[in-house]
């Protein structure tokens, strides 16, 4: 499963800078000002949680298996996708109902810092 995260990690990575040109060239001046900020927001949170997401595979890598680290890295691709795709669609479709789901991801990311620093106090002790 770690190779499918950190697989998962680089693929994100690409999927951040391809939606923040399609956001910079594609999109002003098409989308509300509002939106077009939840969209870069969406493409800000993925590119830093990707790199995090890849920091702790590669803690996994380096200093085994440790099951908060391994959480922390489910949570973190988890809150990518609920956090960042919630305020992709929410962007470009003006539904409203996916707004509740932002936060969602939001608490996937919380989680996730703190299983990581759960994880990284572990290996310290």
């Amino acid at each position: 499963m770690h190779n499918i995260i950190f697989t998962l990690a680089g693929f994100s990575g690409l999927v951040a800078v391809a939606l923040g040109a399609f956001a910079a060239h594609g999109l002003k001046g098409k989308l509300d000002q509002q939106l077009l900020h939840a969209f870069e927001t969406g493409v800000n949170y993925q590119m830093f949680h990707t790199l995090v997401l890849l920091q702790t595979c590669f803690m996994i890598q380096q200093w085994g298996k440790n099951w908060a680290l391994e959480y922390a890295s489910y949570a973190f691709a988890m809150g990518i996708f609920l956090f960042s795709g919630s305020l992709y669609l929410l962007a470009l479709t003006s539904m409203k109902w996916l707004g509740p789901i932002t936060p969602l991801g939001g608490l996937f990311f919380i989680l996730g810092w703190a299983l990581l620093a759960l994880g990284i106090w572990q290996n310290a002790h």
